[in-house]
């Protein structure tokens, strides 16, 4: 797929792409040929129940070779990019040479970048973020923050919205949060960053063949296992075709109507997972599929 002798040994690799592209293949090459640890930046295969339905590696491969942060968080628990970065700093600082892959783009910057530390927002500010217009949401961000709308998409409401409801809530503009964020864990230019580029329609026949290879390796009974705590479910319920399994389950959709719903929302889901790479990884290093 790309030439990675040039990549020394001990020099850390990140592997981004939507999903279903072939990233954790590159990975599983990279370290049979080079050695390493494997490490996870997906934010769905870090729970435990969906090892099938999150394309999460398989119990030989995990033998095979060696792999860190997969399936390590309660099905019942939230996880949160901080809890990543925790929990991946042993590793970084381990003897083994990283090669972190993952279609979380969210994971990927706050390691290159670093990840302000912003309390969370609460229900009420963004209720009445949400009933704002976007030119007010606007005017009021040019007042309470020029520098960060100075630095944003004006465009973007998500962007404009997140800018007001941090200072609503915390008094303090989210450009100062950014500003006193602490240095990246891994600066974007100590490693070799590769971004699988992804044709849309093959892409797209990716995805629906996934979804039924998934389905033969036991997704449906998966899912029956995890039935009994879904109600419980933390993030773990944002696993990708698992609401629709679910509810296949629960006799609210046949099995043909869960596998569609599912393929659709993997497509949207790598659709949307595009559009962040090449906003964000510019200067990323792209290996063009197919």
């Amino acid at each position: 797929m790309t030439t990675l002798d040039s990549t020394p040994s001990d020099q850390p690799v990140l592997i981004a792409g939507p999903t279903a592209s072939g990233k954790s293949a590159l990975a599983h090459r990279i370290v049979s040929e080079g050695g390493g640890v494997i490490v996870n930046a997906d934010a769905l295969q870090v729970y435990d129940g969906w090892r099938v339905l999150t394309a999460r590696p398989s119990v030989e491969e995990e033998a095979a070779l060696p792999h860190a942060l997969y399936g390590h968080v309660p099905f019942e628990a939230e996880y949160s990019v901080g809890a990543w970065l925790r929990d991946l700093k042993p590793i970084l600082d381990g003897p083994q040479r990283p090669v972190i892959v993952g279609g979380t783009g969210l994971y990927f910057r706050a390691l290159t970048e670093g990840l302000a530390e912003i309390p969370p927002v609460p229900q009420a500010v963004r209720a009445e973020a949400d009933a704002m217009d976007a030119q007010s949401l606007l005017s009021e961000l040019d007042r309470v923050d020029p520098v960060l709308a100075g630095r944003i998409d004006r465009a973007n409401r998500a962007r404009v919205q997140r800018g007001w409801e941090v200072w609503r809530a915390t008094g303090k503009p989210l450009s100062a949060w950014q500003d006193e964020t602490d240095p990246p864990l891994l600066p974007r230019a100590q490693a070799r960053a590769l971004l699988l580029d992804a044709d849309r329609d093959w892409l797209a026949d990716r995805i629906a063949h996934r979804f039924d290879q998934m389905l033969a390796q036991g997704a449906l009974e998966e899912a029956r296992a995890n039935l009994d705590r879904w109600d419980r479910a933390g993030g773990a319920r944002k696993a990708i075709g698992a609401p629709e399994l679910i509810a296949h389950l629960q006799g609210r959709m046949t099995l043909d109507e869960a596998r569609e719903a599912a393929i659709i929302a993997s497509r949207q889901y790598a659709k949307r997972q595009r559009t962040w790479f090449r906003a964000r990884m510019g200067d990323w290093e792209k290996i063009r599929l197919p």
